[in-house]
């Protein structure tokens, strides 16, 4: 006998049954990374390639087929193999996991070193073409892919290490690994979204995923030279490939996996949109529905895992029934007419989503479970399936239902195909399969089903119904809404206000041009709003460019403004969708002034990237000899440790920083930096510089009656930079990996300090 044979006789042998928490706690691991892999690279994706829903979309998509992919391609690998070596399977297990740990470090690399090679192809069609979509999309590809596809690999290979180890558990060994995905999935994003990006940033929050990820190989290794799988275990392990208990053929399982993935990711896209008026945009809010979704979900996978005979796809035609009224039900819970906007009751609302959630947590891994009964390489075949699905409800619903139709209409077309399964269950399976009285209760069920979401569907209404004076335009984006009357009018973007009639928004344009020692020759405006800033620019005669992310905020341009129409009609203005700091990247041009107005309020997710010292380096290239750049902070809207980071963030950036309160020394601050001094002159010089049809835009608003009054207000309420980083000192700037605007739980809840 060999000395690695007897080695092999040495090793003390570990059951199945003493393996299974194992496993599970494996998938908890590899969810909770999962999660946090997904959550940071499409934020570091954004930063690098722009915040444009197209861009998330690509992101999101190659995501999923990786997942697919790697799931597909290793169940392959699985029956390649014959299944029958644990050893094997444990050990590409292991190197899997060490290899998803490497992208913790080599993803963010691999970005910005994309990003980079953009820059030197932006003659190729520039960057707000198909082309540039298509550069990006291809690098992405390369980058993301790989990595995706080993988290999809995960499935089939330690179910393969089950099927080997513990027959017995086989058979359900998906909906098994599902559960503890699921589970891990949701820790990762409370403890990410709520501690760990706050605390560490992304990066560093990336670097403990990937440490978790090797401690799981580095345990797998030791597990597999302990496992010694008896002949009895290894005559227990059958050859035949698993098939369907119920009589359905693989297309109808295939198109119900299929259903079920695209429904469920289409859904979450309308419920970002529903539900942000009343949790807010923020990174917080994001989370709550992420985790409520997961919470749901892994309850339903518990359910099902409880169950038996009453889960296969024919039998369980009542469930469907029950899913299709429940897809409707978010749209009921997001009516702003029902009584819960009151301070913490907005939450409640998000239990419209539960039942959905729970009950596509029950159906999907029934339908992979009855697909593949245990054989790693048709679990992989299966997964694919839900994730294609996966992969084509968020583009259906973001580029096509929504903008067409709305959120409420949205739900109801993502929900026939649900109501079409129920259908078919209910009225088109074999009498002999089904039983005479759970064929009636599954008919009647559809009908009460259809009845229900018709009384349902009257009752609901989208957000912007309770605006009855109102402009609304949908786009791929947002929903925006205008509204209001006289000083009263309101801007909001998916519920969320983004400003409104107010002498701020013309001083943003106005003070940096008249600061300036020469004649402005050209402005550009990063954040369209109400359109103000870009009126009072061109106010000034010279060309004005105008850059916003939400295809429709233009649009409501003559709400506010009467001469709205000449304005944007002039040959020196343009208007430009897309991704301020993106365009920018992309851009060529030098700027006499570069003025930006972030969406509020300061913590909405993504408006780091406005604020952080990366965005300003892009600023600085393309400001021009001289030039001035305006950056507006309404500090009403944030806290100390944002004051102070953004300030640190801009003294690091620009060389030469000026600070003034608002008009009303109320609001918020407008920050003056350059790349060259910018002189202390009095109100008179400032006023001197204005031409006279920009003095009487200045002066439309008031609140003085002079253009030297009018700069005097805010010339006079000049703070020191140092008084503002005082608030915090010892804050770090904010940057694309720091974004501390965005995090502020822990400092606000319990008062931790960075």
């Amino acid at each position: 006998m060999s000395s690695s044979q007897i080695a092999a006789e040495q090793r003390p042998e570990i059951t199945g049954d003493r393996l299974l928490p194992w496993y599970f706690a494996f998938f908890i691991i590899s969810g909770f990374c999962g999660l946090v892999y997904e959550v940071i690279w499409v934020r570091l994706a954004m930063a690098s390639f722009g915040v444009t829903t197209a861009l998330v979309s690509i992101v999101l998509s190659i995501f999923m087929a990786g997942l697919g992919l790697g799931s597909w391609v290793a169940g392959l690998a699985m029956r390649g193999s014959g299944g029958r070596n644990a050893y094997r399977s444990l050990s590409l297990y292991a190197i899997v996991e060490l290899l998803i740990g490497c992208s913790a470090v080599i993803v963010p690399l691999e970005l910005k070193l994309g990003r980079n090679l953009m820059l030197k192809a932006v003659g190729f069609g520039g960057w707000q073409t198909w082309q540039y979509y298509l550069l990006s999309a291809t690098w992405l590809l390369i980058a993301l892919l790989p990595w995706c596809s080993c988290l999809g690999a995960t499935y089939p290979l330690l179910m393969s290490v089950i099927r080997q180890t513990n027959p017995e558990a086989a058979q359900r060994s998906f909906s098994f690994l599902y559960l503890a995905n699921v589970i891990g999935a949701l820790i990762g994003t409370l403890v990410s979204a709520f501690v760990l990006i706050e605390l560490i940033g992304f990066r560093r929050t990336l670097w403990t995923a990937g440490f978790l990820n090797g401690i799981l190989a580095f345990i797998v290794v030791i597990i597999r030279r302990r496992i010694r799988i008896s002949s009895a275990k290894k005559s227990a392990v059958g050859t035949r490939k698993g098939q369907a208990r119920s009589s359905l053929p693989r297309w109808a399982l295939a198109s119900m996996l299929f259903v079920t993935g695209m429904v469920s990711m289409g859904s979450e896209v309308v419920w970002m949109r529903e539900y942000t008026p009343y949790l807010g945009n923020f990174v917080y809010g994001f989370a709550l529905i992420v985790a409520i979704y997961l919470i749901a979900t892994s309850r339903g996978a518990r359910d099902y895992r409880k169950t038996a005979v009453s889960a296969d796809p024919v039998q369980s035609a009542s469930v469907w029934s029950i899913l299709a009224f429940a897809t409707l039900l978010p749209a009921f819970g997001a009516n702003p007419l029902l009584p819960f906007d009151f301070p913490g009751l907005s939450g409640i609302r998000l239990i419209a989503i539960f039942l959905f959630c729970a009950l596509t947590g029950f159906v999907t891994p029934m339908l992979v479970d009855d697909w593949c009964k245990g054989e790693p390489d048709q679990a992989g075949v299966a997964y694919a399936f839900n994730v294609s699905g996966c992969i084509v409800g968020p583009l259906i619903a973001s580029f096509g239902l929504e903008p067409w139709i709305g959120e409420k209409w949205t739900l109801l077309a993502l929900s026939l195909p649900i109501f079409a399964v129920a259908g078919v269950l209910s009225f088109g399976s074999a009498s002999a399969e089904v039983p005479a009285t759970m064929a009636r209760k599954a008919r009647t069920s559809f009908f009460v089903a259809i009845a229900a979401s018709a009384v349902l569907l009257y009752f609901s209404q989208d957000y912007g119904a309770r605006f009855k004076n109102r402009q609304l335009h949908r786009d791929y984006a947002a929903t925006v809404i205008a509204t209001g009357t006289g000083f009263q009018r309101l801007l909001m973007v998916n519920g969320t206000g983004m400003t409104i009639l107010t002498p701020i928004t013309k001083y943003i344009s106005h003070l940096p041009l008249a600061s300036m020692k020469q004649k402005p020759r050209n402005g550009l405006v990063i954040c369209f709003g109400m359109g103000t800033s870009f009126r009072s620019m061109l106010s000034w005669d010279i060309p004005t460019t105008a850059v916003d992310l939400i295809p429709s905020v233009p649009k409501t341009f003559s709400y506010f403004h009467a001469d709205a129409d000449k304005v944007a009609g002039s040959k020196l203005a343009s208007i430009v969708i897309d991704d301020g700091r993106r365009f920018l990247d992309g851009s060529s041009e030098s700027y006499d002034v570069i003025v930006v107005d972030p969406p509020p309020p300061v913590a909405a997710a993504g408006s780091s990237l406005l604020y952080s010292k990366e965005f300003y380096q892009v600023v600085k290239r393309h400001l021009a000899e001289g030039g001035i750049f305006q950056n507006w902070y309404p500090q009403v809207d944030g806290d100390d440790a944002s004051t102070a980071s953004i300030t640190k963030a801009l003294k690091e950036s620009f060389p030469y920083v000026r600070a003034f309160r608002s008009y009303d020394n109320n609001f918020g601050i407008h920050f003056l930096a350059s790349l060259r001094p910018i002189p202390v002159e009095t109100a008179d010089v400032l006023a001197s510089r204005v031409p006279a049809k920009a003095a009487t835009d200045f002066l439309e608003w008031g609140p003085e009656s002079s253009v030297q009054k009018e700069f005097d207000l805010v010339l006079s309420r000049e703070i020191s930079l140092q008084s503002l980083i005082d608030l915090d000192p010892t804050v770090p700037p904010v940057t694309d990996d720091e974004p501390i605007n965005e995090y502020f739980l822990l400092r606000h809840r319990f008062h931790t300090a960075r």
